[in-house]
């Protein structure tokens, strides 16, 4: 097995793997060995490349809400105005909600960490900030403060319901919140 001078993406490789459990068994289901294994590399890696669990959780969700935030930016950072940004919101719910568990599964899971540990809260608070950022260049930051909450409530809603709301009823609840937006 090659060595970390070798191997300069082995630390990206734990952190992908971390998320991949997560996904799959949760946080409770992490461990350095089955981290390590899923990674294909040494376990010492795991206490060479991150000071603990801890350390590694927090990054590994801090990767996960850039993720997030990027997806935010492809949707939201060309809109030209408010209609645009308008239709944009909505192609952001339903593309979160259709692109399957996984991202779901880890967004819970890091909500479920940071009600629990200040720590993780404060990669949720800079996760809302940054994802306001977009919705605050067409909306007053009250309106963009409830859209953010409508773009979770409404894609969790589509992604666990049994026949999920149609395009129509995302468009309306968008058209509602920003109507005295103007």
């Amino acid at each position: 097995m090659a060595t970390g001078h070798t191997d300069p993406l082995r630390r990206e490789r734990i952190i992908a793997a971390t998320l991949d459990l997560i996904a799959e068994d949760g946080v409770a289901g992490v461990s350095h060995r089955r981290i390590a294994a899923r990674a294909g590399v040494p376990l010492g890696s795991m206490t060479y490349h991150f000071t603990g669990i801890d350390q590694l959780l927090r990054e590994a969700f801090g990767r996960f809400t850039d993720r997030m935030v990027a997806l935010f930016d492809a949707h939201l950072g060309g809109c030209a105005d408010r209609d645009a940004a308008r239709a944009a919101i909505a192609d952001l719910v339903h593309t979160m909600s259709e692109d399957g568990p996984r991202e779901l599964v880890l967004t819970q899971e890091l909500y479920t960490l940071a009600t629990r540990r200040p720590a993780y809260r404060e990669l949720t608070h800079e996760w809302m900030r940054r994802s306001r950022v977009h919705l605050e260049k067409h909306f007053d930051p009250a309106t963009a403060r409830q859209l953010d909450a409508l773009i979770e409530g409404l894609t969790l809603h589509r992604a666990l319901a049994r026949e999920p709301h149609d395009r129509a009823l995302t468009v309306e609840a968008i058209a509602r919140i920003t109507a005295a937006a103007g």
